[in-house]
């Protein structure tokens, strides 16, 4: 049975981090000042197990999650991840597991990956330019490896691929265009995010954003776009399509065009902590619960509790004293994203 919280909505999505590990340093999540060599990562044995994954996700599915995205830190960095990827496709009720990654491992990964059970994959592409993207993901790793990963997960059966830009004023806005050409030349989809102040280490400035209202102007004035309608209630992305029939665009604009009021997602850090904002500062133990004894039972009733006392909405109320700006925040190589 499904639960709603404080606003009407229901639990749908749970994004699952599995790692906080990544060997990317992109600027706008783990700058290499903050997560450098010394930089102290989470000891194994405190990540949950695939078994406790399984368990978890299984109990979130009795609550309605039918979508579940496997992230982290770079997700692909956690050995044998098709074996989870697997268990989670023989829940019942879960019918969608995607992944999101920055494409530097999944050529050697995607087929196996695709047999496993992920029905979607999503990559994070910030530039096409070689030395915007080393500047912005701040590593040794070619952007044609990132390349070679996106054709692999086509030739596997993936697609439309998702590729996602994280756009920064200055940095990589010039490149919109690029990326677009790109998207539809393959067939996937291109998605522009709005650069969002998720923690407290990236150095986020309101000048710095690009406006998802901006972008669609940029785009469509070399490529008519007409909207298209949510493919399920939650969406975050807007759609467009292109008007000659090649390809897709979609905005995320949490800065400027906050869809908080629509927000269907939990998300599970890679130690088990609950969070129901991308935004929030803590969150709820559950791998606590998981490792003491506690039956699906009693955890699926703590879930329906938590999530039907949620009432955020961090994205509307920014820049308001609502919101606590002084407090600090999870990073986003810790929630996921």
């Amino acid at each position: 049975m499904s639960v709603a919280d404080r606003l009407g909505r229901e639990l749908r999505d749970l994004r699952l981090s599995v790692t906080d590990r990544c060997n990317f340093r992109c600027r706008y999540c783990m700058p290499r000042e903050l997560f450098g060599a010394d930089h102290a990562f989470l000891p194994r044995a405190e990540l949950l197990s695939f078994e406790e994954l399984t368990r978890l996700v299984a109990i979130f599915a009795r609550l309605g999650v039918r979508k579940v995205r496997l992230t982290g830190g770079e997700p692909l960095v956690r050995q044998d991840l098709e074996r989870l990827v697997g268990n989670l496709a023989g829940i019942d009720g879960i019918d969608d597991i995607a992944l999101t990654t920055n494409g530097s491992l999944l050529a050697g990964r995607a087929r196996a990956l695709r047999e496993a059970g992920l029905k979607r994959i999503t990559v994070s592409l910030d530039s096409l330019d070689p030395a915007t993207f080393t500047a912005l993901a701040d590593t040794a790793l070619p952007l044609s490896q990132v390349l070679d990963g996106i054709q692999a997960a086509r030739e596997a059966g993936f697609g439309p691929i998702k590729l996602n830009a994280v756009l920064k004023r200055g940095v990589n806005d010039d490149g919109v265009l690029d990326l677009v050409d790109y998207a539809r030349e393959h067939g996937d989809v291109i998605r522009f995010i709005e650069y969002m102040d998720v923690g407290s280490t990236n150095g986020w400035l309101s000048d710095d954003v690009v406006a998802a209202g901006e972008v669609l102007a940029r785009v469509a004035a070399v490529y008519p776009v007409e909207p298209l309608e949510p493919t399920y209630a939650g969406e975050v992305a807007e759609r467009y399509r292109f008007v000659d029939g090649r390809g897709e665009l979609g905005l995320i604009g949490s800065v400027t065009r906050p869809f908080c009021r629509t927000c269907t997602r939990a998300r599970v850090t890679a130690v088990g902590e609950l969070f129901m904002c991308l935004f929030a500062a803590s969150g709820r133990d559950l791998r606590q619960l998981l490792r003491s004894g506690s039956s699906d039972d009693e955890i699926e009733t703590l879930l329906r509790g938590w999530w039907g006392l949620r009432d955020d909405r961090y994205s509307e109320l920014r820049g308001t004293a609502a919101v606590g700006a002084t407090v600090p925040r999870a990073e986003m190589s810790y929630l996921g994203g």
